[in-house]
Order: C-alpha cells, then structure tokens, then sequence
C-alpha cells in the first residue's frame, strides 16, 4: 500500500462532488439495467463519463480549482440537503415534540407535547400565541 500513499501524494483526491457523482453514476446504471435500445446506450456513456469524471478530480493535482468546483457544488446542494436532514429530525421528534410556526416571522417552533393548550412566544419577534400541544 506504500506505492499507492507515493502515487495519491499531491493529488485531490476523493470529495463532496466525486462521491457524488459516483452515487449518480451508480443510480444511472441501476436505470440502465431496464431500459433497451438506444436509450441503454446512452444512459451507459452518461454512468461511464461521470465515473471517468470523478476518477479524473480524484487524481488531478490542481487543487484550487477542484476545490473552487467542490464548492459550487455543495453551495447548490446544501439546501435540499439541510431539508432532508430536518425532514430526518422531525420524523424522529414527532413522538415528544410538535412544530408550529409563528403566525407573524413564520419561525418554525418546536413545544413539548402532551401539555394541552399552551401559550406559546416566539423566540425571533416576541409574538406570543395559543396552540394545543
């Protein structure tokens, strides 16, 4: 494994981006492995370039502009990101806690449940509503 620590050294290596097309190249040939004719054609050379693609950042030795690549990328996807991870938390919380928003910022709240109707005060504008928890 010394040969390969000597050849990865000064190259980019593996990121945000690379893994991430190697995860759409994968769900690409998942598909492929329905579809027939011309179409199984084409979803091949797209599963096969964006492979190409992530093995040719992983060993490039430019790093800056890898980087600057790496960061649009988890720039873009950062959002639908952070809505899965709540999405994750809310699913998790949904026995103990409830999510309310303020009727004035549209702040999203979490309360305790099981307290019956509560008087709840946003934390942003110091708007204080009635809600059953």
């Amino acid at each position: 494994m010394d040969w390969l620590q000597k050849f990865m050294y000064g190259r980019h290596g593996p990121d945000q981006l690379s893994l991430g097309l190697i995860v759409l190249s994968l769900i690409l040939s998942v598909i492929n492995s329905f579809l027939r004719g011309p179409a199984s054609v084409i979803v091949m050379l797209l599963c096969t370039a964006g492979m190409v693609l992530s093995l040719w950042r992983m060993f490039s030795r430019n790093h800056e502009k890898r980087w600057a690549e790496n960061q649009k990328f988890v720039a873009a996807t950062q959002p639908v990101l952070r809505f899965f991870r709540q999405l994750h938390s809310r699913w998790k919380d949904r026995k103990t806690y409830r999510y309310y928003h303020c009727p004035k910022c549209r702040a999203t709240l979490r309360v305790p449940r099981g307290r019956g109707k509560i008087s709840i005060k946003c934390p942003v504008c110091k708007n204080e509503f009635i809600k059953k928890a």
